[in-house]
């Protein structure tokens, strides 16, 4: 599995972050992290997010660009990780 780190920015909407929520599972992604901050101004939201898949991250990234209110979509970072087994 592949560990990926995006940054999104939105605009602050109330459904905005269940909007992203749900195109990060339907896409089939798991969420390891998340932090979430407002910009300078309020109505701006940026959004720091950990996922592991063994899918393109470019595939999600392309789906949360098509979103209403999402301005930007980077990603930041990606790292292999093993997967433990636990008995």
């Amino acid at each position: 599995m592949t560990q990926h780190q995006l940054s999104i920015e939105a605009r602050f909407r109330p459904e905005i972050l269940e909007r992203i929520l749900r195109v990060v599972r339907h896409r089939g992604f798991q969420i390891c992290n998340m932090n979430m901050a407002s910009g300078l101004n309020t109505e701006n939201i940026n959004i720091e997010m950990t996922v592991v898949s063994q899918r393109s991250v470019d595939l999600l990234s392309t789906q949360l660009s098509k979103l209403m209110d999402v301005a930007c979509v980077q990603i930041q970072h990606q790292q292999q990780t093993t997967q433990q087994i636990r008995a």
